[in-house]
């Protein structure tokens, strides 16, 4: 009976052992701790399928897409070498494509199609982006 109690006191001993170790050095995933702090819980948003393709050549004022995986497209940012650029959402559950079209202006260059997510926490935002090359 004694060696029954022994036993189960130590799986007892060792599984504390481990939560708090966890909690130790995980705290910013998601815990209490991270919320109270103002981080909250996200999903930080996936961005991908980048057209044209990195360092295509194309022409001024040619449409580029991109597929985002958010909750609201009000979030994104789009620019064109630091030019913003009017975008338009398809939601194609459970991602938006994101149309755009670069900028006449940009001519002869090569353009960093940039785009950022904005959210109420820093944690949760993210950018990402493309270059392509404009002739003419």
């Amino acid at each position: 009976m004694t060696k029954l109690l022994l036993t189960l006191l130590w799986i007892a001993a060792a599984f504390t052992v481990a939560e708090v170790n966890a909690a130790q050095h995980h705290g910013g995933h998601g815990s209490k701790g991270s919320r109270a702090a103002g981080g909250g819980n996200c999903l930080k948003p996936k961005l991908e399928k980048f057209l044209p393709p990195n360092m295509a050549s194309v022409a001024p004022g040619t449409e580029f897409s991109f597929v985002a995986f958010l909750e609201k497209p009000e979030q994104l940012e789009v620019t064109a070498k630091k030019l913003p650029v009017e975008i338009n959402a398809e939601f194609k559950d459970p991602f938006y494509v994101i149309t755009g079209k670069l900028p006449d202006s940009l001519r002869n260059t090569v353009a960093r199609i940039n785009i950022k997510v904005n959210a109420k926490s820093n944690a949760c935002e993210t950018e990402n982006g493309w270059l392509v090359k404009i002739t003419e």
